[in-house]
């Protein structure tokens, strides 16, 4: 579910980083054709940071000044015939380099000028461009004064100018403006999810048997608010549906065993074997409508009743209330207990019916002089029976189910809904029955039988 489902934060970064590219796109085209077509711009950079390089390589050791040409503009400065030109002059006019003749002498400003900050000529509209320029440079305390100059720009200077400018203005500008508003809307996201989150998990643990459970809303957004309110609504409604079902397994109960108390009252008044076996075949019955309305309960079971019992005390107590009825049938009787007490959360009226169920199932459906040994350990009930006489080891658990064939599923489900499960196994000697319990309950969706 996690790796299918990208998290709310991961499609917020998506998105932003989406949108902000496109930004980026957009303002790029702008930029572009605002400095394309504006030659006189382009010009202007282009003077700048032609200047600005050539300026790099003035040094100042003491009282004299040296100059190298620097790497990234040696190819277009080495020699006079590529197309590039310049000089650089100090404050007294005095010449620390030169790349050009007397032609290119003519174009820049005279010698006997003092030169401004920052001058332009165009020599031809248009582009590629041709065009004159200088600007002065503070080194230390000296000032120097850099002139260029290009015709019809052979090597496309223009182009790395252009990108120089996206890169100082528009990229590294967007770049951290896109990593402060991201970071910042994860941050927002982040705080303002904390309680959804708690929800989520919060939702994650609901026990749809339990009518207690409800999402806690506070300080939520409203919009999920509303989605934790309709939730709890829903489970409200499923508690609802509990107590309907309840009440009406209760009620089915009842209509049903009046009229077999009565039918088995007159044949109490019949003195006739027959009458004897259809008591018989009337307990049964009496007995599997019970089981029935028993397996519907369970269906609407509440979780909320859980509570801290002693599984000791209370198997104990099953087994001296079984004891005499055992004994009737000519069985008998052993509780060990393998543990003092054995404390866990459970239904007690639940387990009780349990155990109940698993000795009378094992009454029922052995040879008369059977040992029947109730084992209780610190999570776990086990059932056995002992015959009087060996059985053969391949004989197979069916053959001990109860005629009805539900008390076995009640057991199951019993055992489901405390988050447990029961196991059937043969020996030599007999059957066992072990309800292993959970130390804390699952929760157990609805199911019918």
């Amino acid at each position: 579910m996690s790796r299918a489902h990208p998290t709310l934060g991961a499609i917020l970064t998506k998105r932003i980083a989406f949108f902000a590219v496109l930004a980026m796109v957009l303002q790029l085209a702008v930029i572009f054709s605002d400095y394309y077509w504006n030659v006189g711009e382009l010009s202007r950079l282009f003077v700048e940071q032609e200047t600005e390089r050539l300026a790099a390589g003035i040094t100042i050791d003491g009282q004299s000044v040296q100059y190298r040409l620097p790497d990234n503009v040696r190819q277009r400065y080495h020699e006079r015939s590529t197309g590039y030109v310049a000089r650089i002059r100090d404050a007294s006019g005095a010449l620390v380099f030169e790349s050009c003749d007397e032609a290119c002498e003519n174009r820049f400003l005279p010698a006997d000028v003092n030169p401004p900050d920052f001058w332009l000529r165009s020599l031809r509209p248009g582009k590629p461009l041709a065009l004159v320029g200088g600007r002065a440079f503070l080194i230390g305390n000296q000032r120097f004064v850099v002139d260029v100059a290009t015709i019809d720009d052979p090597q496309n200077v223009v182009s790395s100018v252009f990108w120089n400018e996206v890169i100082e203005h528009m990229l590294v500008p967007m770049s951290i403006l896109l990593v402060l508003v991201l970071g910042a809307t994860l941050l927002s996201v982040r705080q303002a999810l904390k309680p959804v989150r708690a929800a989520a998990d919060a939702a994650d643990s609901i026990d749809p048997m339990d009518a207690r459970s409800h999402l806690n809303f506070d300080g939520m957004p409203r919009e999920v608010a509303h989605l934790a309110i309709a939730v709890n609504r829903a489970f409200e409604r499923v508690g609802e549906l509990m107590a309907s079902q309840k009440l009406f397994t209760s009620g089915i109960a009842h209509e049903i065993r009046t009229p077999l108390a009565a039918m088995k009252l007159e044949l109490g008044n019949i003195d006739h074997p027959r009458a004897r076996r259809a008591e018989a075949d009337l307990d049964d019955l009496v007995r599997f409508v019970a089981e029935l309305t028993t397996l519907a309960r369970l269906d609407s079971f509440d979780h909320g009743i859980f509570e801290a019992i002693d599984l000791v005390g209370l198997s104990s107590s099953v087994v001296e209330q079984l004891a005499p009825w055992v004994y009737e049938h000519n069985h008998s009787l052993e509780f060990s207990p393998e543990v003092p007490t054995a404390s866990i959360r459970g239904a007690p009226a639940l387990l009780k019916d349990a155990l109940r169920n698993l000795v009378e199932n094992a009454v029922r459906h052995t040879p008369k002089g059977t040992a029947i040994v109730v084992h209780v350990g610190s999570n776990k009930i086990r059932v056995e029976d002992r015959h009087a006489g060996e059985i053969r080891a391949e004989a197979k658990t069916t053959d001990h189910a109860d005629s009805l064939g539900i008390g076995l599923k009640i057991v199951t489900r019993i055992a489901e809904l405390h988050g447990g499960v029961l196991r059937q196994s043969t020996t030599r000697s007999g059957h066992v029955f072990e309800i292993t319990l959970a130390d804390q309950p699952k929760h157990v969706p609805f199911r019918h039988e």
